[in-house]
């Protein structure tokens, strides 16, 4: 037995290290357990999201999008450029300075809180004991009187469609290529395959993408998904809804994706495949028989509301509980998590935790949808207001899209908010304060924005919930 602390974090991910650092404020002695090893073959924090998820993504999301700017949206605002090239190889070396950047920041966030970074595998044992396997065998346990389980989530393989060197690979296989694949094949219509997809498509691959389910983004509100789709395919990005893939098999050619849609049986040729069907919770080996804690059917930590575990002082958060697998909703898990141990009494709203799709247009919503509405029974009205009559979006060249309200047609009060459009990720967060503060869509139809901006799209739908938005042409509500 080693030292014994206040609270060890097993896991360094959005939940994990905002957890170690909430802990640490609040004068606990901390230690946080983190396995991961990046690119350059060095321990790191961050876990998924900061190596190889939200923040590299992003980073060549941001590259793509130039590039396509410049070669296809630039000749309107009269400029135009010759031989415009791309070099893949210092796209990626740019990703990569930005997440050693980020998660060496962590790591200095750390030694100014005075968090013990326990590198290696972390194992719960009976009695709030963890067991730390290091990188080069050796095995340490420690002790403490809190234990916050924050393992994040790994991508699921397909048995059909297994990981091959650079051919076959998942979104964090999709970061480093440093070639553009004629023709790329993505498995799934979610998040990850739709920024991924997009990315490749930006620099010039041909992209198809292969979806099992019926419905596009089913989560997301029908209208925002329709129009979402409508642009993808004038993009160029092939979207094939209702396809299941029954086969893959790599050749010299390329991967041949056999798929079963409505029509029958089909093939895909492509160069590579990204297989991106979701993703599942990183508990295994992380719990003894023996610690107490339980794994529901998913593989899940089991938690109660307060998210404790069924051993007093066992805490889970993030990807490994149920609830959406996103960075942000982690984050919140483990401060609040940190807060309760040392008798706070904090919370989180389930409903107002917004969700990004960092596509061009970008979609984004926070709260609840129609179907969801109309399947609880609450009584609603609409209101919504397109870009195409945003003076700033005309601008931006980008007045595709849309911001639609839903609010309780009895109290007024906002009960969800969703955009597909420009700057749809930093609209969202007024939507959140919005839907926290328990405003009414009167509350913000009589605030005053700033003229012009892409926000006053919100001004708009909130007026139109009431059917007087001022510079498009609705039905007046009865």
């Amino acid at each position: 037995m080693t030292d014994k602390y206040d609270v060890i974090i097993i896991g360094a991910g959005p939940g994990g290290y905002v957890a170690a650092i909430r802990c640490a404020q609040l004068g606990l002695k901390t230690a946080c357990v983190e396995e991961w090893i990046n690119k350059q073959q060095k321990p790191a924090l961050g876990g998924t999201c900061l190596n190889v998820g939200c923040i590299p993504s992003k980073a060549l999301l941001e590259s793509s999008e130039r590039f396509e700017e410049i070669a296809k949206h630039n000749a309107d605002h009269g400029i135009t450029v010759d031989g415009l090239q791309i070099d893949v190889a210092k796209m990626v070396a740019r990703k990569d300075k930005i997440v050693n950047q980020l998660t060496g920041g962590i790591e200095q966030l750390f030694k100014a809180n005075g968090i013990t970074w326990l590198q290696g595998r972390g194992k719960l044992l009976a009695g709030k004991q963890v067991e730390v396997t290091a990188h080069d065998g050796t095995v340490a346990t420690h002790a403490a009187d809190n234990v916050i389980i924050a393992v994040g989530s790994t991508p699921i393989e397909l048995p059909i469609a297994k990981w091959l060197d650079t051919r076959i690979v998942d979104s964090a296989g999709a970061l480093d290529w440093e070639t553009v694949p004629e023709k790329l094949g993505v498995i799934g219509a979610g998040v990850i395959g739709l920024e991924m997809g997009s990315v490749w498509r930006r620099l010039g691959s041909e992209v198809v993408v292969i979806e099992a389910m019926d419905d596009f983004l089913g989560a997301a509100d029908r209208d925002v998904a329709k129009s979402a789709q409508m642009q993808f395919k004038k993009q160029g990005l092939d979207i094939r809804l209702s396809s299941k893939v029954a086969k893959v098999e790599a050749g010299d050619n390329g991967i041949t994706v056999t798929y079963n849609d409505p029509k029958g049986e089909q093939t895909l040729l492509v160069d590579r495949l990204i297989v991106a069907v979701g993703r599942k919770s990183n508990t295994a080996g992380v719990l003894a028989d023996d610690c107490g804690v339980q794994l529901d059917e998913r593989g899940r930590v089991v938690i109660d509301g307060h998210l404790q575990t069924a051993v007093p002082g066992v805490y889970a958060i993030g990807d490994c509980v149920v609830g959406p697998m996103l960075a942000h909703k982690a984050s919140e898990e483990g401060v609040l998590v940190a807060e309760q141990i040392v008798g706070q009494k904090p919370h989180i709203n389930y409903d107002a935790i917004p969700w990004v799709i960092y596509t061009h247009p970008e979609i984004a919503w926070v709260g609840k949808t129609e179907a969801e509405l109309k399947t609880a029974g609450v009584e609603y009205n609409v209101g919504s207001f397109p870009f195409a009559a945003n003076g700033r979006a005309k601008a931006m060249d980008q007045a595709d899209g849309l911001v639609k309200v839903l609010a309780d047609a009895n109290t007024d009060r906002i009960l969800g908010v969703h955009f597909v459009g420009p700057l749809a990720s930093e609209l969202v967060g007024q939507a959140v304060i919005a839907i926290e503060t328990e405003c009414s869509a009167e509350d913000l139809a009589r605030m005053t924005f700033a003229h012009p901006t892409v926000s006053e799209a919100i001004h708009e739908a909130m007026l139109a919930v009431d059917g007087r938005a001022l510079h498009a042409v609705g039905k007046k509500r009865k």
